[in-house]
């Protein structure tokens, strides 16, 4: 449970990152992704989760 909670706190650090340097630009950002089509949203998701997936696997065979 300990490494769930670091690796939640990790990716909230990551995440907030942008936000925090570049809000201006965060808000052109969302505002362009407003705009695109669900389907392209579902397809990038999916690529982020496959991605994450394989980190993992990589992560676990060391």
């Amino acid at each position: 449970m300990k490494f769930f909670l670091c690796v939640i706190g990790m990716v909230m650090i990551i995440e907030g990152i942008p936000y925090f340097g570049f809000p201006e630009n965060m808000k052109q950002m969302m505002q362009k992704i407003l705009t695109l089509p669900d389907d392209v949203l579902r397809k990038f998701g999916l690529a982020l989760m496959i991605a994450g997936l394989v980190l993992v696997y990589i992560g676990k065979m060391q």
